[in-house]
Formats: structure tokens, sequence, C-alpha cells
């Protein structure tokens, strides 16, 4: 072989090599280490998911076992408090009010033509324990019929009054009726019929869990088409309809009579949020978040069930661990420029009250947060699997978070799967109030992996330590550690390099 030939196969295979060094993966972490992580991230979940901790559930003794056991974790890390309160070194109160409706009467009268709605055909709810409202003629309290309320509304229109309005199709018909709580005296949301009344209180008649902070006092009530035309006679609701839809409509006062009572077993309890940190040497150059909430749901089997706590391994005490381990990682490496925060958060499950608590006050000014992580559901895959993006899109952070991505030799997974869950997971509220704030992991990438869960174990007592999968759990780990050192760095991330959209 000639050594002009030789010269040409040498750089050949060169070339080969290099084309193959640069599909290759990095390699973020070699097997021995992946198993002293999973060993650390299923000795936590054990813990938090046991029988011991009760489900989790605020205001019950499963909460009280869970934080402690965090902030004995917390301090075990090396954390400092994140509280901003020398008071209170972990903990940041979420104040909270649980309601179970007991009863309620609804009586439509309009002259002589008076009717007690049976249950039929109407449901109240309040969120006190007793609640007593009237309206109509002689009561000075108006009845405003506005349509389905998606028109202008001027708010001295309903101020005080008893608010009727057309519900919104779908599963929550009273949607529309939240705009108008705060001012009207009570709000009667008209669903079309039995069935769909029957899945109002289906939704309804369960605990519901609320921060007291953003409670209201106005009544709900619910009836059907049916009962508004027997009242009102049925061609004149029908001509009321009908003018409803109209381009020019304004609210009508009806002359409809109204009496209205509702009882409801209420308790005021406070939860926490547990927040520490890691603090920046760099002072003033902004700070990182990473949440993952603590609650679930205690117990949610059936009352003649054998099973009925819901454990919430995967949902979220996966979340807990994977936080964890990465406050550890990064603990033991080299300070970062910003301080790096840890937020386990409460009453998530309950509607994202708890990070809507820390949203009201929080710790640190949310102008100062260059990126916030929410860890949720992350043992489902196995080693190697699509991430889920969260968020993508909605942030500057997108580039370096698909850079590390595919640095790591992994593939962003089904977007339109991703987007469905972007109001249902904490990091919503922080979006909302302009944190870039996203949600990284392999159990949204893919159906096959996310549906599997969703049909059989998602808020079920299956939901165990023994059937998480943590391959793609310390995959994700490893991301955010490495995403969290970038962001962290001042000199990398600049904030006036990557201004807001």
């Amino acid at each position: 072989m000639s050594l002009t030939r030789i010269r040409l196969l040498v750089t050949l295979l060169a070339s080969l090599m290099l084309a193959a060094c640069a599909r290759a993966p990095v390699a973020s972490a070699p097997p021995p280490e992946r198993d002293a992580i999973a060993a650390r991230l299923s000795a936590d979940i054990a813990t938090l998911a046991s029988d011991d901790f009760a489900g989790r559930k605020p205001g019950t003794p499963g909460e009280e076992k869970t934080l402690a056991y965090l902030e004995q974790r917390f301090a075990e890390v090396g954390l400092l408090s994140g509280t901003g309160d020398p008071g209170s070194y972990w903990r940041m109160p979420v104040d909270l009010t649980a309601t179970t409706p007991i009863s309620g009467k609804l009586i439509l009268a309009r002259g002589r033509n008076a009717l007690v709605v049976p249950d039929e055909e109407g449901a109240v709810y309040t969120r006190r324990r007793r609640a007593l409202a009237a309206g109509g003629p002689a009561t000075g309290v108006p009845v405003v019929f506005v349509g389905r309320g998606e028109g202008p509304v001027a708010p001295e229109t309903v101020a005080g009054a008893v608010v009727v309005l057309i519900g919104a199709e779908g599963r929550e018909p009273a949607i529309m009726a939240d705009s108008y709580r705060g001012r009207a005296t009570a709000v009667i949301t008209v669903v079309p019929d039995a069935a769909a009344l029957a899945a109002v209180r289906t939704s309804r008649e369960a605990e519901r869990v609320r921060l007291l902070s953003e409670e209201v006092d106005a009544l709900s009530a619910y009836v059907t088409d049916h009962v508004l035309a027997q009242v009102l006679g049925k061609a004149n609701w029908e001509r009321l309809k009908e003018r409803s839809t109209e381009p020019d409509f304004t609210p009508i006062e009806i002359q409809l009579a109204i009496s209205i009572e509702a009882t409801a077993d209420r308790r005021e309890y406070t939860s926490s949020n547990l927040v520490g940190m890691i603090p920046g040497s760099v002072p003033g150059s902004g700070a990182v978040l990473v949440l993952a909430h603590w609650d679930h749901l205690g117990e949610c089997g059936a009352a003649d069930a054998a099973e009925r706590i819901c454990h919430g391994a995967v949902d979220n005490a996966s979340g807990l661990a994977v936080m964890l381990e990465l406050a550890r990682r990064l603990k033991t490496g080299p300070p970062p420029d910003r301080d790096i925060y840890f937020m386990a958060t409460s009453a998530e499950e309950a509607g994202l009250l708890g990070v809507r608590a820390f949203a009201k006050a929080p710790p640190v000014p949310l102008t100062s947060i260059v990126a916030a992580f929410n860890l949720d559901m992350l043992a489902l895959a196995p080693a190697g699997s699509p991430v889920g993006f969260i968020g993508e899109g909605r942030t500057p952070l997108d580039p370096v978070i698909r850079e590390e991505i595919a640095r790591s030799g992994r593939t962003t997974g089904d977007k339109a799967l991703a987007e469905s869950f972007l109001a249902r997971q904490d990091g919503w509220v922080l979006l909302e109030r302009g944190v870039p704030a996203v949600l990284l992991s392999s159990a949204f990438g893919s159906r096959e992996v996310l549906q599997p869960f969703l049909q059989s174990g998602y808020h079920r007592p299956s939901d165990k330590a023994d059937a998480v999968e943590l391959g793609g759990a310390i995959d994700d780990l490893l991301l955010h550690e490495r995403l969290v050192r970038i962001l962290a760095d001042a000199a990398r991330y600049p904030v006036a390099a990557a201004p807001r959209p």
C-alpha cells in the first residue's frame, strides 16, 4: 500500500472517530456513581412514601412528619434558611381553609309562582359555616342576568347583586362565575340539565381547600335550565337567553325573588412551605429557584378498600428526593455566584396553593429569580428517555436548556403532551408572574411512559416506592445539576444577555 493511501486511510479513520465522538452522549456519571445516586433517591422515596407518612396530606399528622423529615435532610445537606425570617428557620406559613358542604336550600319566585328547588335540579354552596342571602323585589338587592358573562360588565352593575349567568360548557360550568364572586352577594349558574348538575355535585361536594387570603364570601348556587323556565315562564326565559347573544347585550335586572341558605363544615389551619438556600458569592446577582411539592392526598382509596393510603411515591416523593440529591451535589461543588433556593411547597394538589402563597410574599423578589425549575413526577421513565419540556417557548431559558439536553445525548419529547400539563404544575404560578419557570422530566416525554401511570397509579394507593423507575430520574437530576450550575454563574449566564420576552 502506498504512503499516500496510508495517510488517506488514517485521515478517514480519524474523521470517523471524531464524528462518532460528536454524536456520543456526554458521560455525566459513571455506573458506580449512578448506583450510589439511586440508593440515596430510593431511601428518600421509601421514607416519604411510607405508611408512617399517611399520604402527606396538609393539615394532618402526616404533614408534620413530612416537614420534620425534610428539615432534617435540609440540615444534613448543609442548606441555610431561605425564609428571610429569623423566627422561622425553614418554614413559611401557608394559611388554608377547608370546607365540606352540609346543606343548602334555594327558593325562586316570580309573583305568586314560587318554587323550592329540589335537590336534583339545584345545589347551593358556601365557604362559611352558615350563609343566607336574599334578592329581588322589596329586598334592596337586585337580581342581574349577565348572559354568559363574556361581555363587558360594569363593576357597579353587579356589586352586591345576585348574579344569574349561563354556565360555561365543559367540566366546570361555573368557570365564568369566578370574576363575579368577589363583588356579588351570590352567583347563580344555570346548567343545561340534571346530568350537568350531577357533575357539579361530584366536583363540589368533596372537601375544598383554599388560601385564606383568597377566600370570598359570595354564595354559589347552581340550577338547571328547566328551573328558570318553570319560574320565569318558558317563553320569557328563552327570550332572555336569545337577547344575551346579541352583540350589544348588557346585563339586565330581572324580576325574580331569590332566597338562598347554605351550611358547611369549615376549618382553618396553617400549613408550611419549606425553604432552604445555598448563598451566592456575588450579592445582587440574582437567584435560581428549585421547587418540588411535598404534599399528596392522604387517604384516597375507597372506604372499604384494604389499602386506602395514597403514598405518592412518583407524585411527588420522587421530586423531593431529586431536589435533596441536587442540593447535596450543588452544595459540595464550587460556590455559585447566585443564591440557589430550594423550596418544598404545600397544597399543590389542592390548586397550587403553596406556591401561590410564596408568590404573594416571597423571601426574595420574584424579579430577581433568573430561573426556576419545578421537580414533579420524575420516577417513571427508563434511562435515556426523551425530556418532557414543560414551559418550552415561554422563557429566555430555551437555548441553554436545549443545548444541555443535546450535550447529554437526549432529545426533547412530545411537545403537545408537555404543553397539556403547563397549568397543572407549580411552575405555572411563577410563569404567570413573569418568573422564567420550567419543568423538565422524562415522565412527560412520551405518552407511552406517562399514560400507564395516569391510568393505574396516579392519585391511587398503588403509587408506591417499590414501583418507581429511577433511570430517567437520574438523567433528569444530572441535567438539572448542569443547568443550575450554568444559570447560577453570573459570567456564563449574564441576565442582561437574556432579557425576558
